[in-house]
């Protein structure tokens, strides 16, 4: 989903990923006759490489992009919903490709207004990405929006292992991991989407293609937040009981909703859990904590909050 551009105004595009990709003709060629006075963007086709090699083949892929009209974008509704998206001619080498490194990155001007609404339904976007963990059903976009804008105004490039989701910061950074084979890869979130019911994030066609999906269309997934020199899990360091810490496991804009989720853990025989207020970016959050706690307690409480589906982030101690 990506930006529309009217005049020389800009306005926040929210085009919804409706459907999984499906296999087409060459996407090169326009899928649907433009309009004469369409206004045509497609961005410089990369430097070909050494003829033969699998970087020329890559090269060769990543130029495959379509002819962007955006009087067919809809405000508030869907970019051209009448074109199918599509597998490009060719795989891509994964090989060749690097995954983003999670850093810390200030929030893009564009493509974090909350609340925002696409197809008459509301969204709010989460003030952190700290905590952030779901499963559900992964998509992919493809040809389609390859070249095109997105939310954050970056162009998408369908080459490179970025991500569409509804409610993470932009950009934001999380690692996806197929659940049927435990294969994942680590995106960067700079776009809005997936709308569709039941769908948590729609890849870039070189993520899908990293997690094997790219030809299925879905899958079902986890997708996890990672913050600035995480991608990687660190060792485990269990703290001294003389050493104190907490477990933070998550933060919200709203107070009532971290008093629900204190109440929760409550519930489930946790103990030590706090609400702390903070501020971030000026506005007010509340972060729900557990603690302080020592090396036997964390382990416990790392392993009642898996029970319950949930994951705390070690901090220090204050």
């Amino acid at each position: 989903m990506r930006l529309n551009r009217i005049g020389a105004l800009l306005a926040i595009a929210l085009a919804a990923c409706t459907s999984a990709p499906v296999k087409t003709p060459s996407a090169s060629k326009p899928v649907a006759k433009q309009p004469d006075s369409a206004v045509i963007a497609q961005p410089d086709s990369p430097a070909p490489a050494p003829a033969g090699s699998a970087e020329a083949h890559n090269a060769k892929v990543c130029r495959q992009t379509m002819q962007h009209d955006e009087r067919r974008y809809t405000k508030g509704g869907l970019y051209a919903p009448d074109v199918a998206d599509a597998h490009p001619d060719g795989e891509l080498d994964i090989s060749l490709l690097e995954e983003p490194e999670p850093r810390d990155e200030p929030k893009s001007r564009y493509g974090n207004k909350s609340p925002y609404t696409v197809l008459k339904k509301k969204y709010f976007v989460r003030d952190s990405a700290e905590g952030y963990k779901e499963r559900g059903i992964a998509s992919w976009y493809g040809t389609k929006f390859h070249g095109r804008k997105t939310s954050s105004q970056e162009v998408y490039d369908m080459c490179q292992f970025s991500a569409a989701h509804k409610t993470l910061p932009i950009p934001s950074y999380a690692r996806v991991t197929r659940l049927d084979t435990g294969a994942s890869v680590i995106v960067r979130v700079n776009d809005r989407g997936p709308f569709h019911e039941g769908r948590v994030i729609d890849l870039s066609f070189a993520a899908a293609s990293k997690l094997g999906i790219n030809r299925t269309g879905t899958a079902k997934v986890e997708v996890e937040a990672i913050s600035g020199g995480e991608a990687m899990p660190p060792p485990v360091t269990l703290a001294p009981e003389s050493e104190k810490a907490y477990l933070q496991v998550a933060s919200f804009s709203n107070q009532d909703n971290a008093d629900a989720l204190k109440e929760r853990l409550q519930t489930a025989g946790l103990d030590h859990v706090q609400v702390k207020k903070h501020r971030s970016d000026g506005n007010p959050v509340w972060r729900v904590r557990i603690g302080p706690l020592g090396g036997n307690e964390m382990r416990q409480t790392e392993r009642k909050l898996s029970d319950l589906g949930l994951k705390g982030l070690r901090v220090g101690a204050e």
